[in-house]
């Protein structure tokens, strides 16, 4: 029976496209992490299928559903709805630059198109600071 070889940090931070800092400095102290099943050099190995769960759950944001007209005109509480996130996320995003200007502003109301906020949110990343410190591993 061959042994199933499991993911490093390195790898895992390629496979998920992200810096290798945050799965080492953020991922990995969650506590919901996995725990480790070995080693290889001087790097601690995890269950792949395992890691995939947890930063599904976790880590990545899933896409939103595609229901509705490209062109179909939201404004922020309907975003709110189409995405999953907070009305106060959403206002600090647009406040701090990170969402462009709206499509269309009328009577005041500020409305981006549902294709607008797909881009956007496909820019935006999954994000979650770690609640508390978990399995880390010494990098000597």
């Amino acid at each position: 029976m061959v042994a199933k070889q499991g993911l490093i940090a390195p790898e895992i931070a390629e496979r998920y496209g992200r810096a290798l800092a945050t799965v080492t400095g953020t991922w990995r102290k969650h506590p919901d992490w996995p725990a480790p099943i070995g080693r290889r050099g001087r790097w601690v190995e995890y269950d792949a299928d395992a890691v995939d769960q947890v930063v599904r759950r976790l880590f990545v944001r899933p896409e939103p559903p595609r229901q509705g007209d490209p062109n179909d005109l939201l404004a922020i509480n309907d975003i709110v709805e189409y995405t999953g996130l907070a009305r106060g996320t959403i206002d600090a995003d647009i406040s701090r630059g990170r969402w462009r200007d709206p499509d269309e502003t009328e009577h005041g109301v500020k409305r981006w198109r549902r294709a607008t906020v797909d881009e956007i949110m496909s820019g935006r990343r999954g994000y979650r600071r770690a609640v508390a410190a978990g399995h880390g591993e010494p990098q000597a």
